[in-house]
């Protein structure tokens, strides 16, 4: 197993502060596991039931070796390990406003760990506050491709 390095999120006093950090990477998340309860739970929620999500038995012999979790699950996930990652003092508001370039390079699968890595791509005036966009890449434990690598883009409002 790979030992744990998450330190707790890095928080931010304010846009000045933050838009000091564009350009760096500010770290992982914890490592989180992947169940097949938590994918059962997904494919309900979304009407996506296609075995290799939901069948253990079929998905065996599949092309992955078991169940893999949905892609968008798997980037579902990137609020709960991004807020691991940073954190704000004094918000009075952050919303979701989308993501760009989003790919899914490797499966996620069943029982296998994951963090989330983050990086600060830009810090811009707009939305009516400040669009932070970062670089999120969702690392699976021993593997040698991310699960996912997505542009996420928040509105944040001091």
């Amino acid at each position: 197993m790979t030992e744990s390095t998450y330190a707790g999120p890095r928080t931010f006093a304010d846009a000045a502060e933050l838009r000091a950090a564009v350009g760096t990477h500010l770290g992982h998340s914890d490592w989180h596991q992947v169940t097949q309860e938590q994918v059962d739970l997904f494919a309900e929620a979304t009407g996506d039931h296609q075995w290799i999500h939901v069948d253990p038995e079929r998905a065996a012999s599949g092309p992955f070796g078991g169940t893999i979790a949905h892609g968008y699950l798997t980037l579902s996930l990137v609020p709960m390990l991004s807020q691991q990652v940073y954190a704000f003092e004094g918000l009075r508001m952050g919303v979701n406003y989308g993501s760009d370039k989003v790919r899914f390079p490797a499966p996620v699968r069943v029982g296998s760990r994951i963090r989330g890595g983050v990086e600060v791509l830009s810090l811009e005036p707009g939305g009516g506050g400040e669009r932070l966009t970062t670089r999120v890449s969702v690392e699976v434990e021993g593997g040698d491709r991310p699960a996912c690598v997505a542009e996420v883009v928040s509105v944040l409002v001091w």
